[in-house]
């Protein structure tokens, strides 16, 4: 989770805070770039995290789609990174949010658990926050994405905490 300092979570209608941070492939990435086409979910999350084991494969077949930009903001190194989007087949970009710099996009949005999903419209808001895991949710960000990101033969359950 984020550093000692609990901020407010944010909300949804708030101004997503702006950053730059690096992405796993080198490059850096700001808030403006994911949205410079339309709506991007960021999502939060830390390796270790069975509920974000769980979570981000669905969101990477969102994200297959070409509908919907998803950045997963990792809040571990480099290599544990890289490790993570291997082993579960993560397609999408990994922004780096660094323990050394405590967290500091993770404090931004007010990070205490994760996964934690903000979808931040072209505008610069946050029309959706998501805590942990929801099914539920996870099919409406498909829907809007025209895609369902899971599997008839899949057993997926409905909620799990952060």
């Amino acid at each position: 989770m984020a550093a000692s300092r609990h901020r407010q979570l944010l909300k949804t209608g708030s101004r997503a805070p702006d950053f730059r941070l690096a992405r796993l492939d080198g490059a850096e990435t700001s808030r403006k770039d994911p949205i410079a086409n339309g709506p991007a979910l960021l999502a939060f999350f830390k390796i270790s995290c069975p509920v974000c084991q769980l979570a981000f494969p669905f969101l990477d077949r969102i994200h297959a789609s070409g509908a919907l930009s998803i950045y997963g903001v990792c809040q571990n190194g480099p290599e544990d990174a890289r490790d993570f989007q291997r082993r579960f087949g993560i397609s999408f970009p990994l922004l780096l949010d660094s323990r050394g710099d405590d967290y500091p996009v993770s404090n931004a949005y007010g990070i205490s658990t994760v996964p934690t999903l903000f979808l931040v419209e072209r505008d610069g808001t946050v029309s959706n926050v998501i805590e942990g895991w929801s099914k539920r949710d996870v099919a409406a960000l498909g829907a809007r994405a025209g895609v369902n990101p899971f599997r008839q033969s899949e057993n997926v359950p409905e909620w799990k905490a952060g």
